[in-house]
């Protein structure tokens, strides 16, 4: 308990002093912690998450928009493969770092059905003859962003596309991204969340 405490201290104190050094009223730059499969996974039961956090989410995906396809790419400024691009928008938008491989990704949250897809869910399909081998954040309305290809740009897809349709591999929530009502940080989940 007195780790819980201190540890809650921290990441307060951490958040002010990010708070005043950005001078940037409702917002907290910390650190983003990678979190283990099991703790991303665990971190909350399925819930909607808040407001805010998914606007965020989808305002830093579409940032994005047009960012080239690079095989092994996590960065904007060279390119992006599919679940670098995924891993960068939630690191960016929510602190939380998911793992890096779209197999990795889908072990590491809570599978959902497609009829329960809400913005900021991933979404998997199977593109090169093996489960998961590449991942897409939902925005809604059948509509996904992701990198697609060698050749193409981050950019937004519809689901019920013949293509997509044909291949949809499943659909999975990130628990952290619904454990609070406030915007989270990586440093906070997983100091709550793995003690």
């Amino acid at each position: 308990m007195r780790f819980r405490l201190r540890v809650c201290l921290l990441a307060a104190t951490m958040a002010c002093a990010a708070l005043h050094a950005h001078a940037t009223p409702g917002e907290i730059d910390l650190p983003a912690v990678p979190l283990a499969p099991q703790e991303v996974a665990d971190a909350a039961p399925a819930s909607s998450p808040a407001p805010g956090v998914v606007t965020r989410l989808m305002n830093t995906a579409k940032g994005f928009l047009g960012v080239p396809y690079l095989r092994g790419g996590t960065s904007a400024h060279t390119g992006f493969d599919c679940s670098g691009f995924v891993r960068a928008a939630y690191e960016k938008a929510t602190g939380v770092l998911l793992p890096r491989r779209s197999a990795e990704q889908a072990e590491a949250t809570h599978k959902i059905d497609r009829t329960d897809l809400q913005p900021g869910d991933l979404v998997f399909f199977n593109t090169m003859r093996r489960a998961f081998s590449h991942v897409g954040i939902y925005l809604g309305d059948g509509k996904f962003i992701h990198s697609p290809r060698t050749g193409a740009t981050v950019r937004i897809e519809d689901m019920n596309g013949k293509y997509w349709r044909l291949r949809f591999n499943g659909a999975r929530r990130v628990q952290a991204l619904h454990a609070s009502a406030a915007p989270i940080s990586g440093r906070a989940l997983y100091d709550l969340t793995t003690h």
